[in-house]
């Protein structure tokens, strides 16, 4: 289905509708399950959500299964996926970049609220945390990272619900840094500088 790059941030760069693509993505879930994964958001608002994604396609219904009587549905993300295609991607201008990535960003800071929120956060036991590192890599170096990276998270991304399995977060950024001042390219490091867990002051 093609889409503007407009009518899709309108459409998907919502915070509700945001967790909702995320939460059916490589799975396929009913309305119930879905309730159940977003508890705080209005079963009435959660419903409007679902009819809009349906409807602009981004969201398929892809059975209807009898409950009581009613008949409920079961969602996928289409075939073409639910983001925007490598063209409309290419044409999209610096502030919309800036628009997709606020809403990314803020998805993200909403999704760690919420861990922060459980009765129990140990961060070691849950395999959670979070780091900048800086790489430095030739053009050759990164096309090796991007693929190496592609071919070990790419089988994981088949893996259904169940059999032990939990949900787990992986958010990617990667963006070109500052280049160092003229002559410390070669500088040794500092104590700091090699510790990861060291933040910018």
């Amino acid at each position: 289905m093609a889409m503007s790059r407009e009518r899709w941030a309108e459409l998907a760069l919502h915070p509700v509708r945001i967790r909702i693509l995320r939460a059916v993505a490589g799975t396929r879930l009913t309305t119930r399950a879905l309730v159940e994964l977003l508890p705080d958001v209005p079963q009435a608002t959660l419903y409007r959500h679902l009819a809009t994604l349906v409807k602009a396609g981004l969201l398929d219904v892809v059975e209807g299964r009898r409950v009581r009587g009613a008949v409920e549905r079961v969602y996928a993300l289409p075939a073409h996926g639910a983001t925007l295609d490598a063209d409309a991607l290419a044409a999209a201008t610096p502030e919309d970049h800036e628009r997709y990535f606020t809403a990314f960003v803020s998805s993200l800071l909403s999704e760690f609220s919420r861990y922060l929120a459980r009765d129990r956060v140990d961060l070691a036991a849950d395999g959670a945390g979070y780091q900048q590192i800086v790489l430095h890599l030739t053009d050759a170096e990164l096309g090796e990272f991007a693929a190496g990276f592609n071919a070990l998270v790419g089988p994981l991304l088949g893996n259904r619900p169940g059999d032990g399995r939990k949900p787990r977060l992986l958010a990617t950024v990667l963006m070109p840094a500052d280049l160092p001042p003229t002559g410390t390219e070669d500088a040794p490091e500092s104590a700091n500088d090699s510790d990861p867990t060291k933040g910018d002051s």
